[in-house]
């Protein structure tokens, strides 16, 4: 039986901080299903999977208010910068694109975050890649294709760990024991609450599912001077971030994949080919009439680094996200972003240049899926009514 509890926050969470703060409420307790802040931030509401009373109520609401206090407490608003502004572009649809999708079969559901996509989206994925790859040629940038898979230590090194532990998804095998292998192949079974498999029966963690792309290629030049003092590349992969109870249609996925344009060298390389790669996109995005924003944002730190990663970002301007308007909800969706690292992976890893100083590093990303579903939020799913490009690439 669930139960509904209403809690009032310790400190007055300001509007700015009220979508930062619900995403993070949802990594607060296993029995939380549900977490809502009002739109003021002067009451949270949760929905328990199962009631609690008495000192378990209180150590749940304990646990809330310690995210208040971390995410709140000095906290302050920070300035927006908005580069490009064509929110405002006609676009003929205003439906909500899901039902359609599953009715169609073009999209199924395997698990939370985890989707399975039919052929209109996959050509339609297939059209938007084909452009992001002739932005990379674009740049006489280098192909690269990265494992799925990426080593447990390298991520340590550049402080992942620290930055984003809500959202790593780890990966094991099964102990090199004879016993163990045979008490699993009889008796695994899978319910609602998961692999029955004891804990013990798995290796230690040393292998997580990637999180991004451009990492890897950092890791490969770890440690030596960067060839040539500057490299641009590019490469196309599945990343996985947890999102908990935040995972929702094609918008968040556990699962998703990515197309990177990657600029590793002196300062000036870096930002010149992000803002020139920025000025690309825009004609493109003109051509296809996407109704979208780019503005300065911050990634989706957790709890300890919030404050002091996203004002480090908000003041360096890292980072812009191109954000599409979601009409039939009346929002925005991160479908990309432009990307400026500074110098902290030359640090971190040992990259420098012919003078001795680290590099410097910067991405341009597009998440291929958030892309598609933007796109079908704003032009539907009849192809009849898309822009003339899209329609006959897809065709």
């Amino acid at each position: 039986m669930s139960q509904q509890i209403e809690i009032a926050p310790a400190l007055p969470i300001p509007a700015f901080l009220v979508g930062e703060v619900q995403s993070k409420l949802a990594y607060v307790d296993e029995n939380i299903a549900a977490a809502r802040l009002s739109a003021q931030g002067e009451v949270i509401t949760l929905t328990l999977r199962r009631p609690v009373e008495g000192p378990d109520r209180q150590a749940l609401e304990a646990k809330v208010q310690r995210v208040v206090q971390a995410m709140v407490a000095g906290a302050f608003k920070p300035k927006v910068q908005v580069l490009e502004d064509y929110s405002d572009r006609p676009v003929p649809y205003r439906g909500d694109p899901n039902a359609g999708l599953l009715e169609r079969g073009e999209m199924f559901q395997e698990a939370a975050g985890i989707f399975t996509l039919g052929p209109l989206v996959s050509r339609l994925i297939a059209f938007f890649e084909a452009q992001f790859v002739a932005l990379a040629d674009s740049f006489g940038a280098a192909p690269y294709r990265f494992p799925t898979l990426i080593p447990a230590r390298f991520l340590e090194r550049v402080h992942y760990f620290r930055a984003f532990p809500h959202s790593l998804t780890f990966v094991t095998h099964l102990r090199e024991d004879l016993d163990v292998i045979d008490d699993f192949a009889q008796h695994a079974a899978c319910g609602e609450d998961g692999l029955n498999a004891p804990p013990e029966s798995f290796a230690p963690i040393q292998t997580l599912l990637s999180p991004a792309v451009c990492y890897h290629l950092y890791f490969s030049l770890a440690d030596r001077p960067l060839p040539g003092g500057s490299l641009a590349a590019t490469a196309v992969g599945n990343c996985f971030r947890y999102e908990s109870l935040n995972l929702a249609s094609l918008e968040r996925m556990w699962n998703f994949t990515m197309r990177e344009v990657i600029f590793v060298g002196p300062k000036d390389f870096v930002l010149q080919n992000r803002e020139t790669g920025r000025q690309r996109m825009r004609d493109f995005f003109e051509q296809i009439g996407l109704a979208y924003h780019v503005e300065s944002a911050n990634d989706p730190f957790f709890i300890g680094e919030f404050k002091k990663q996203a004002a480090f970002q908000s003041a360096f301007q890292l980072k812009f996200e191109i954000r599409a308007r979601l009409p039939f909800k009346d929002s925005t969706l991160a479908v990309g972003s432009y990307n400026y690292h500074q110098d902290f992976f030359g640090r971190a890893l040992n990259i420098t240049l012919p003078d001795g100083s680290p590099v410097h590093t910067g991405c341009i990303a597009f998440g291929l899926e958030r892309m598609a579903y933007a796109f079908l939020a704003q032009y539907g799913l009849e192809t009849a009514a898309w822009p003339e490009a899209v329609r006959k690439a897809v065709a």
